[in-house]
């Protein structure tokens, strides 16, 4: 039986992360040495932050396999990840995504399919903490009622719903955050309050590795369906978020009396250029640098889900790349429905 490493993390300033002879190696600054072999270990993900060295040869093979590999900030923000040229190679799938797209009745079904599917997710966190949860088959008829003349009629009219019911959603689940960080609505765009930017900055980690598991499954991470494209928008990729936010929900109030006021602190955001919303409220890197090691580790966690080819369980981060693999097998018509799965 092979061992299995989840991750290498370059933690520390001055890490370096090397090839040797069948094997990865890891050099920290008093030129400590840990080795990782290739054929008795079995690598997920590799996190590389400011301040690690990494060599070229390295680089060369995290890509040949396939590893999943992370370039963060100091303040454990991912800017980017490392992608292997065959990761575009499918054009077929591509043209059916575009095909989807161009077909109304499709867009409009997948459009839908997201969108109850978000609602059933939302559903199963408000039952979990024994809050009021929606009504969901007067939200599916309200779903399944929409029609148009193009999408994105059809595109705003769903995404009024959303809005509506997430605005029930979110006051629910705000009101079991200490009193002290409560939010008092959902912000997304330039929010000032330390929660919020809390939930902002756990979505990103989400987004990062959808988008790279729709790369993986071959399809167009700009071209989405519930989300209109827009230059830098990467509709499918906020798509497929929607599948998800629920879980990152449920994580962090898992964790939400490890919230206290004294680990945020006010900072200037110098990306904004407008005084009035350059101030904004976020953790400090301590509380991030924690934040981000338990988001990490709750992509691993084990779900209840079986998995298409064998397997009762799998890990959140396998389940999202199986998903994006199902979504890609429906537009190629290779399957008759796609119905997301959900977890609880």
């Amino acid at each position: 039986m092979r061992g299995r490493v989840l991750k290498i993390e370059m933690k520390d300033y001055g890490n370096y992360l090397g090839r040797g002879r069948g094997c990865f190696y890891v050099r920290d600054k008093n030129r400590k040495t840990t080795e990782y072999q290739f054929f008795s270990q079995q690598f997920s993900e590799c996190i590389l932050r400011d301040g690690n060295y990494v060599s070229v040869d390295a680089l060369r093979d995290l890509a040949l396999w396939n590893i999943d590999t992370y370039i963060m900030t100091r303040h454990d923000r991912i800017v980017g990840f490392l992608m292997n040229p065959e990761d575009g190679s499918h054009v077929k799938t591509r043209l059916c995504q575009y095909e989807a797209y161009k077909d109304k009745s499709k867009a409009i079904e997948i459009m839908k399919t997201i969108l109850k599917a978000k609602i059933e997710g939302q559903n199963k966190v408000l039952e979990k903490y024994n809050l009021k949860p929606l009504d969901c088959s007067i939200i599916e008829r309200q779903i399944d009622g929409v029609y148009a003349e193009n999408l994105e009629t059809a595109r705003r009219k769903l995404m009024q719903i959303e809005s509506k019911y997430s605005q029930y959603y979110f006051s629910k689940i705000f009101s079991l955050f200490p009193e002290k960080i409560r939010p008092e609505r959902r912000i997304t765009h330039k929010a000032y309050d330390g929660m919020n930017n809390v939930f902002n900055f756990a979505y990103h980690i989400l987004k990062m590795r959808i988008h790279k598991a729709l790369l993986k499954a071959k399809l167009e991470p700009y071209l989405g369906f519930l989300h209109s494209m827009k230059f830098g928008n990467a509709s499918l990729v906020f798509d497929m978020m929607e599948l998800y936010r629920y879980l990152i929900d449920d994580f962090l109030l898992e964790r939400r009396m490890k919230f206290h006021k004294k680990d945020f602190v006010l900072k200037t955001d110098t990306t904004i250029k407008l005084k009035q919303y350059n101030k904004r409220i976020v953790l400090h890197d301590y509380a991030t640098n924690g934040l981000t090691e338990d988001l990490f580790m709750f992509f691993e966690r084990m779900v209840n889900v079986k998995r298409v080819c064998h397997g009762n369980k799998q890990s959140i981060d396998t389940l999202i790349s199986e998903e994006s693999k199902e979504l890609a097998r429906y537009l190629r018509n290779e399957i008759s429905e796609w119905q997301p799965k959900i977890v609880f």
